[in-house]
């Protein structure tokens, strides 16, 4: 295990928990974006809006992945989910993420 895994865990393991707790994927891409190519079953929140949809995110009562084009808006996404009491993980490019799913 290298000091970086040891530090801050390993991501795919911490994606692969998640996943096996029923975590919701959340896109927070444009919807320009989204619409040209997603992961199956993702909820679109871009991340402009997502401070207006933390009650309804709440309510699943699930934790939940964030995805983006990069991992840049969907690491601030993980962020504010987190500051507002919901069990987050940034898991970076959409298409990273969805080879890890």
């Amino acid at each position: 295990m290298g000091l970086f895994n040891f530090l801050f865990g390993n991501k795919n393991n911490m994606i692969n928990d998640f996943k096996t707790r029923g975590a919701v994927i959340i896109d927070v891409r444009t919807v320009n974006e989204y619409s040209q190519g997603a992961i199956p079953g993702s909820k679109n929140i871009p991340l402009q809006t997502i401070n207006t949809k933390i009650a309804e995110i709440k309510k699943l009562n699930k934790p939940v992945i964030t995805c983006c084009a990069s991992g840049m808006r969907s690491g601030s996404a993980a962020s504010i989910l987190n500051s507002n009491g919901i069990e987050a993980i940034n898991g970076g490019g959409w298409t990273s993420l969805r080879n890890k799913l």
